[in-house]
């Protein structure tokens, strides 16, 4: 084969040989200009992620601590008032009038409200929440007029864990 190949390139005139040498090195050329300028490209793209990668991951670190911070912080004591007069407390503050509000036991709460802003029923359980009452189920149903909805939550007590 490789007596083939040089039976090949010798029988060719040394114009020719001296053409195809020089269109050998100049495609080489070519191919690695290519070669660097995809390097290049690719480069510049991992610089970009590695940075973002590193932004990123500072911001885990700094979410990791806070949350060993938060875990390490003694649970908030629960309102020592009895729950029902709690939620019925911040439904009254809101402006919310309550069609129905049972106690099951003293860490739950059932409510209905009948058409209410769903701006005004996210407002409630926002404030619920910084009390340390949780929202433990829901069932919102959109009513004809635009925002507003009916609603029958179930609110409880949260305990530390």
């Amino acid at each position: 084969m490789k007596a083939a190949v040089r039976k090949l390139w010798l029988s060719r005139a040394p114009r020719e040989r001296m053409v195809i040498a020089v269109l050998a090195a100049l495609l080489g050329i070519a191919s690695y200009v290519l070669l660097l300028q995809s390097a290049d490209r690719g480069r510049g793209q991992l610089r970009t992620s590695v940075s973002s990668l590193r932004t990123q991951a500072v911001l885990l670190d700094q979410q990791a601590a806070e949350y060993a911070r938060l875990r390490a912080a003694p649970a908030p004591a629960a309102s020592p008032a009895d729950l029902r007069s709690v939620v019925q407390g911040r439904a009254d503050a809101a402006r919310l009038a309550l069609t129905r509000i049972d106690a099951p036991d003293a860490d739950h709460v059932r409510v209905a409200l009948g058409a209410v802003p769903f701006a005004d029923w996210l407002g409630l359980v926002s404030a619920l929440q910084a009390q340390h009452v949780r929202l433990e189920a829901a069932r919102l149903e959109a009513l004809a007029a635009p925002g507003l909805v009916s609603v029958s939550a179930t609110f409880a007590r949260s305990r530390p864990q």
